[in-house]
């Protein structure tokens, strides 16, 4: 697991100015958030294999301080997953900062939950799977097959809701994201999460092949998610070659606002200029502003105009005719 990590960090420290420019360049902090967390996963799981690397899982300390890193990535890794779900699903409803801040405290609160079950679960049930023969101690179980079996299946039934979410009525009433790169990325998840079930169900009945599976599962976990998350809502970001500064479908009349205040996209942008929303949301269905701003330019320039220079309306080249009186 070092090896990739090590060469996606790499991949971020080349990247690290143009990123930094491109951050400062648009008034959405959600992309700042999404590059803090995977640079934070990136990290993290780096010290967790290196730390690992240098003590014993057989010795007693050696295994408290295997699992409490474990449980550590574990945290960073999940709290990542729900906050990109949220961002995801209410992207049109976060408009500030404080809003992104609420959100990540709030999925912190739920990872730590759950991180903290898993560590009790692992420090004091520890699943006898896992037990180092001969010696009273345990590597790291991800807290037991059932609390895996359990957790997998909710996450499973949890990403196929989302993942059939543009099918349903719902998308009347919530914007939902239009980009396929984050359907896919839910698709990996339930995949995932649907293969760990199943090699924690088959290890739960002592079938050893499950041992496999969720070795194999637990490998792709810890090496491709955070480099998704990046490929998958940054990397565009990232590579376009001119930064948009807006980041909202309201129009340039507002960029007089403060900088703190962000109105996150909609399903449908309604700037015909393309945006810093569109490298998430990427609307079918997209307003046209040509003909309302040639409308407005052509009743601004007829207001400006003299009365005589206006067709119809000067005395010059209007001819009046006067009813006829034989008096006259």
């Amino acid at each position: 697991m070092l090896v990739p990590n090590a060469l996606f960090l790499i991949f971020i420290l080349l990247r690290f100015n143009r990123a930094r420019l491109k951050l400062r360049a648009t008034s959405s902090p959600i992309f700042m958030a999404f590059y803090v967390l995977v640079v934070i996963n990136v990290i993290i799981s780096i010290i967790r294999c290196l730390v690992s690397m240098f003590v014993s899982a057989a010795a007693e300390v050696g295994s408290y301080v295997d699992t409490i890193l474990w449980v550590s990535v574990r945290f960073f890794l999940l709290s990542t997953e729900i906050s990109v779900i949220v961002f995801g699903l209410a992207f049109g409803h976060l408009d500030s900062r404080s809003s992104i801040r609420h959100v990540l405290l709030a999925t912190s609160f739920i990872s730590l939950a759950f991180s903290s079950s898993q560590a009790v679960l692992e420090v004091f049930y520890p699943d006898e799977h896992f037990k180092i023969q001969g010696k009273n101690t345990n590597v790291f179980g991800h807290g037991g097959m059932l609390f895996w079996f359990i957790s997998s299946i909710f996450f499973t039934l949890l990403y196929l809701s989302i993942l059939v979410l543009p099918w349903t009525r719902i998308r009347e009433r919530l914007a939902l994201p239009t980009k396929r790169s984050f359907y896919i990325y839910i698709l990996f998840l339930v995949v995932l999460n649907i293969s760990q079930s199943v090699g924690s169900g088959l290890l739960m009945y002592s079938i050893q092949e499950g041992l496999c599976i969720v070795d194999a599962t637990t490998c792709v976990y810890f090496t491709l998610f955070t480099p998704l998350v990046y490929h998958t809502f940054l990397s565009e970001f990232f590579g376009i070659s001119q930064p948009s500064i807006m980041f909202s479908y309201k129009a340039q009349v507002d960029d007089g606002l403060e900088d703190d205040i962000v109105s996150l996209p909609h399903q449908h942008s309604f700037s015909s200029l393309k945006t810093d929303s569109d490298y998430i949301y990427q609307g079918n269905n997209t307003y046209d502003s040509t003909q309302l701003d040639n409308t407005c330019a052509g009743e601004n320039s007829v207001s400006l105009q003299s009365p005589d220079s206006i067709a119809g309306y000067s005395l010059d080249s209007q001819t009046i005719d006067l009813p006829t009186n034989s008096k006259q």
